[in-house]
């Protein structure tokens, strides 16, 4: 599990890093082009919202890494240390358990529970369809190169939907075993407010694998 919670390690933030660099890219260029010289690329709008739902997905894993996601933790840290370390592992169990069922809801069947869908069973759907986004055009190089449609594939922008919830999973999972281990607090960063008024962190040890 260390190797490849290394090889995800460097995937979140390689993705994060170059769809940051690309939000910011097409937004500047856009506006020179707009403001400057008066015309512009029709999809900049649909692109940046798509960029940016893969940054907060991509985000969703790599918070859980680094201890970023904010919770209450007030009154958990009341409890005795075997009832709080038991309340933090319920916690990693729900953000793991989220992250399955919106993965794919199909095996809960094996429960009695008639729920089918999720991400995997979505994104099968647009891309057994076909369907193209609203602005988004594939240049006409591309087109006549490769035989596609003129509107980049559905399925395309929303394959961050199971790679997100799938990686929501595996930190979920890697921070529910740390804190079994005892090598983390909770799968939250914890605030509180010290005497002086500043907001301190509670320790939250780093996982690697």
């Amino acid at each position: 599990m260390r190797r490849v919670g290394g090889l995800i390690d460097r995937l979140e933030e390689s993705v994060i890093a170059a769809l940051l660099a690309a939000m910011t890219i097409v937004a500047f260029t856009q506006v020179i082009a707009r403001y400057v010289f008066n015309t512009g690329w029709t999809g900049a709008l649909e692109f940046t919202r798509i960029l940016f739902a893969w940054l907060i997905l991509f985000g969703m894993s790599y918070g859980i890494k680094v201890g970023a996601h904010l919770g209450v933790d007030v009154f958990i840290r009341m409890l005795p240390s075997r009832l709080f370390r038991a309340a933090a592992v319920f916690g990693a169990l729900c953000t793991l358990l989220y992250a399955v069922i919106l993965l794919s809801s199909d095996w809960l069947t094996v429960f009695g529970i008639d729920a089918r869908g999720g991400a995997i069973d979505y994104w099968q759907k647009m891309h057994k369809i076909g369907i193209g986004l609203d602005d988004l055009r594939f240049p006409i190089w591309m087109q006549e190169a490769f035989g596609l449609q003129e509107r980049v594939h559905r399925w395309i922008a929303y394959l961050i939907l199971p790679i997100g919830l799938a990686l929501l999973a595996f930190r979920s999972l890697q921070a529910l075993v740390a804190i079994l281990r005892g090598k983390r607090e909770t799968i939250i960063a914890a605030h509180e407010v010290e005497p002086g008024g500043d907001a301190g962190h509670a320790d939250q040890p780093e996982t690697r694998g």
